[in-house]
């Protein structure tokens, strides 16, 4: 909440709160809210679902990597990437990367091209839900650097800086990464919706 809060901030007058401010206790439903193939219609079914709890705007996302070499996998399944479901946390961070490895193998590192995906979705602000997508283009290397950041960041390596995303400060990571573009985009559509 606090990166989206930041990256919000240039909206005038919007005023974010999380779940637990609205009233929304976690429900163990909302595990089950993500069973689409594109991230677009995941964020969506999250932001209607709780858009219908709370009444009020809601917006959500999905993200997650999208390797080429592996046919889009993990795509909408990167949470949820390795065999073992019982994990959580570091934990389930650690194996998702493992399992990553081990499907890419010994693949050289030019073929290891990917990007990180995320669609964030608002609806009960216009008619329509208001739908945005930001992605970050980078190869996936063989072993991790850096120590910040979660899930395939130490992994996710941007050749532009040549820095995977665990080795980004904060500034660094909303301004490259995949959910800062896209909710820099939100931002600006909200910024020119107003202006209307």
């Amino acid at each position: 909440m606090v990166e989206i809060r930041r990256l919000l901030g240039a909206v005038p007058g919007l005023r974010l709160i999380d779940l637990d401010s609205a009233g929304i206790a976690k429900d163990p439903a909302e595990e089950e809210l993500e069973p689409y193939e594109t991230f677009e219609e995941n964020a969506r079914s999250k932001a209607e679902y709780f858009h219908a709890k709370s009444g009020i705007p809601t917006v959500a996302d999905d993200s997650g990597l999208v390797v080429d070499a592996l046919g889009g996998a993990p795509g909408v399944r990167s949470k949820r990437f390795a065999p073992d479901r019982g994990l959580q946390g570091k934990e389930l961070d650690h194996a998702n990367n493992d399992h990553l490895m081990a499907q890419l193998g010994d693949l050289d590192l030019a073929m290891r091209t990917g990007r990180y995906v995320c669609a964030a979705v608002l609806v009960g602000v216009t008619e329509a839900p208001l739908v945005v997508r930001g992605e970050a283009e980078g190869l996936i290397g063989g072993q991790p650097r850096g120590a910040g950041g979660f899930g395939y960041d130490p992994y996710f390596f941007d050749p532009k800086i040549a820095k995977t995303f665990a080795e980004l400060d904060v500034e660094q990571k909303n301004e490259r990464s995949h959910r800062g573009k896209a909710f820099r985009a939100l931002a600006d559509e909200l910024i020119a919706q107003r202006m209307q």
